[in-house]
C-alpha cells in the first residue's frame, strides 16, 4: 500500500483531534531520527499506524489480544494499552508491513520495554512529546529530547508512572522494566 492510501486509511480510523496528534507524532518521529541517527522513513511509518487501533471498540481490541495470541497480561491492565500490540498486528496483517522494528516500534510505544531499540524509542518519545501534548513535565522532557533521547525517555515513563500512581492504577510491568533498563544503561554511559 502507498504512503497516501495509508494515510487515508489510518485517518479513517480515528476522529480529527487524533489525527493531528498522529501528525505530529509523524512530525516528531522524522526529528528525532534525524537528531539521533535513526531511519525517518522507518520512524515516520511507525508515527503513522501507531494508533491505528486506538478509537477500536474494546471488544473488537479484546478479541484480536485473544485470538491472535498477544500477550494475555495486557488484558488485566488500563485498555489504554491495547491498543498498540493490536495496531502492530493490524500494521502487519492489514497493511502489510514486514519490518520488524517498524512493528516493534508500534508494539511498544505505550509501555516500552527492556532494550529498547532507537526505532522503539523515537515513536515512544515522539508519542510523549509532539507539539500537541499538553500536561505538567512535558516542556521538559522536549528539552532533554534536544541533547538525551534516555534521559528524555525516562522522564516520559516518570511521567505516565505518577499519573497511573495518582489515579490508583496498576502499572504494567514492562513499563518499569523499560525504566529501570534505561536508568541502568544511563548509569553505565
Amino acid at each position: 500500500m502507498n504512503r497516501k492510501a495509508m494515510i487515508t486509511a489510518v485517518q479513517a480510523e480515528m476522529p480529527e483531534r487524533r489525527w493531528k496528534h498522529t501528525r505530529g507524532v509523524m512530525e516528531t518521529s522524522v526529528l528525532l531520527a534525524e537528531r539521533y541517527g535513526g531511519d525517518p522513513e522507518r520512524a515516520e511509518l511507525a508515527a503513522i499506524l501507531h494508533d491505528v487501533a486506538k478509537y477500536w471498540q474494546t471488544s473488537r481490541m479484546e478479541a484480536v489480544i485473544r485470538e491472535q495470541g498477544l500477550p494475555a497480561d495486557l488484558l488485566l491492565y488500563d485498555k489504554e494499552l491495547w491498543h498498540a500490540p493490536v495496531g502492530a498486528f493490524v500494521a502487519e496483517h492489514h497493511f502489510g508491513i514486514t519490518d520488524s522494528m517498524v512493528l516493534d516500534a508500534i508494539r511498544y510505544h505505550t509501555s516500552g520495554r527492556e532494550d529498547m531499540t532507537l526505532m522503539d524509542k523515537i515513536v515512544c518519545l515522539a508519542d510523549y512529546m509532539e507539539p500537541g501534548r499538553e500536561f505538567p513535565g512535558v516542556d521538559h522532557i522536549r528539552e532533554l529530547s534536544g541533547h538525551d533521547l534516555n534521559k528524555a525517555l525516562i522522564a516520559g515513563f516518570d511521567s505516565t508512572i505518577t499519573y497511573l500512581l495518582a489515579q490508583g492504577k496498576r502499572i504494567y510491568p514492562l513499563t518499569i522494566a523499560a525504566r529501570n533498563d534505561l536508568i541502568v544503561k544511563a548509569r553505565e554511559a
